[in-house]
């Protein structure tokens, strides 16, 4: 399990996190500079260089969303350009993307952190400018909350492999809805019925919670605290779930660590988020304690499974069931090796993870859980640290990554494994880069006592 730092201050990561940025700009003008757009999103390194996997264009935003986080950690004016103008210029087709679930991903990332920057004074006030962004995302918003299943005890936002299938990733995507309706948006439908983006969120948080989610409260065999689905199956006829299942992961009875990590950060932020929503909005579905319960029980649980089934540097192996982890010996007792030719690492894992434990440990301690909210915020800064340096931080200026010993879809066999290697090692991902820039910006902006870094800053 983690060895968790209790004595490791945020502001020791100083140092690093100079370094970081300075070497994360480099990796942003790189890509700017040499990556062929006609190919589409860059979504994975092959050789340091990146390339593209057609299955959704889920990764652009990242790609964008990583120059407004340069600019929004170092006031460099060429990256809040590039970012803004590449945001007008390609982003228009994600926001009216009826296919995906990745709106949360792709324009609160882009479109979100621009109007945040603006609100915060960090970028000029302009009235059309601000109205632009808040109308891309009140209607993203709007565009996710469409793509709906209706359950037995609910309702979720479904994946793109059609209407039977809820992905613990979407967790994250919630955050459209819940910018959207505090732009004061709607989804209309159907003979003008007005459909409340909020319920719809947190309908699909409490479906997340209940299927996707595990407690040790006897389900099935493979039944532990904390455990995550990838898939959660349903039977659209009748709105009944059938069955857990795995895309990216080993099998729907193991853990994707990835998966796991969307859950951590998910259900963290949107309990910051809701601490900006009055009593009298959440009596309307269920009540403060009711949602709050929830939520807070599922990212409790998730990192404390992350915790417990995560090396003592706090860095996870792609998937806690993966067939030939056991050839490891006791690889919870050691840091992970991303070396090894058994099984992958995923740092973009613990990259996601990371600010769920950091966001969880700050939530509990302003509610007065010292304790507790100690133990998750240092184990938050006892990874962050681990993939601020080397071997996870790439120092290459000729490799385009900036977090490396990242994994894609190891089961599909997309990941590039290199000459005299059995597994995927050294290479990156646009989401592991954005993430490791998120969090490393989250901290700094926690050093440095400037405003909390939410996704909803720009909208309350």
């Amino acid at each position: 399990m983690i060895q968790i730092k209790k004595d490791l201050q945020a502001a020791a990561l100083q140092p690093l996190l100079q370094r970081f940025w300075e070497l994360s700009g480099q990796k942003i003008k790189s890509i700017e500079q040499i990556y062929d757009t006609s190919k589409g999103s860059p979504v994975f390194t092959v050789k340091g260089q990146y390339t593209t996997r057609g299955w959704t264009e889920w990764t652009q935003g990242f790609q964008f969303g990583s120059a407004i986080l340069q600019f929004d950690a170092t006031g460099e004016m060429d990256f809040l350009e590039s970012g803004r103008s590449k945001t007008v210029q390609v982003m228009a087709p994600h926001v009216s993307h009826i296919g995906v679930h990745d709106h949360g991903f792709n324009n609160v990332s882009t479109y979100g952190n621009l109007l945040r920057l603006m609100q915060e004074g960090k970028t000029n006030f302009n009235e059309w400018e601000k109205n632009f962004y808040e109308l891309a995302l009140k209607i993203s918003g709007a565009v996710q909350g469409s793509r709906w299943t209706t359950t037995k005890s609910g309702g979720f936002i479904h994946s793109f492999n059609g209407p039977h299938s809820l992905f613990v990733d979407t967790i994250r995507s919630c955050r459209a809805l819940m910018v959207s309706h505090q732009l004061g948006h709607v989804l209309q439908a159907e003979n003008d019925i007005k459909i409340n983006l909020l319920e719809r969120a947190l309908l699909h948080c409490q479906a997340t919670a209940q299927f996707s989610v595990y407690y040790g409260e006897g389900r099935d065999s493979f039944d532990i605290w904390g455990r995550t689905a990838h898939e959660s199956i349903f039977n659209t006829k009748d709105g009944n779930y059938r069955a857990p299942n795995s895309q990216q992961g080993y099998t729907g009875f193991s853990t994707w660590t990835r998966g796991l990590a969307w859950a951590m950060c998910g259900f963290a932020e949107e309990l910051e988020f809701l601490q900006t929503i009055s009593d009298t909005e959440l009596l309307n579905f269920g009540g403060r304690e009711e949602i709050e319960g929830y939520m807070l029980k599922a990212v409790r649980a998730t990192c404390d499974f992350y915790i417990t089934h995560t090396p003592v540097d706090g860095i996870p192996y792609w998937d806690t069931g993966a067939p030939h982890l056991h050839k490891l010996g006791n690889y919870l007792d050691r840091p992970a090796d991303p070396f090894n030719n058994q099984e992958p690492v995923d740092a973009s894992a613990a990259a996601i993870g990371a600010q769920g434990l950091l966001r969880l440990g700050k939530f509990l301690q302003e509610k007065g859980e010292t304790e507790m909210g100690d133990k998750y915020w240092q184990a938050g800064l006892t990874v962050v640290q681990t993939l601020l340096q080397e071997p996870y931080l790439s120092t290459d200026p000729n490799h385009q990554g900036i977090l490396l010993h990242s994994v894609y879809h190891w089961p599909n066999g997309w990941d590039y494994v290199p000459e005299g290697s059995s597994i995927p090692l050294g290479e990156s991902s646009m989401w592991g880069d954005y993430h490791i820039r998120e969090v490393a910006l989250y901290l700094q902006k926690i050093i440095n006592g400037e405003p909390y870094y939410t996704f909803y800053n720009g909208v309350q």
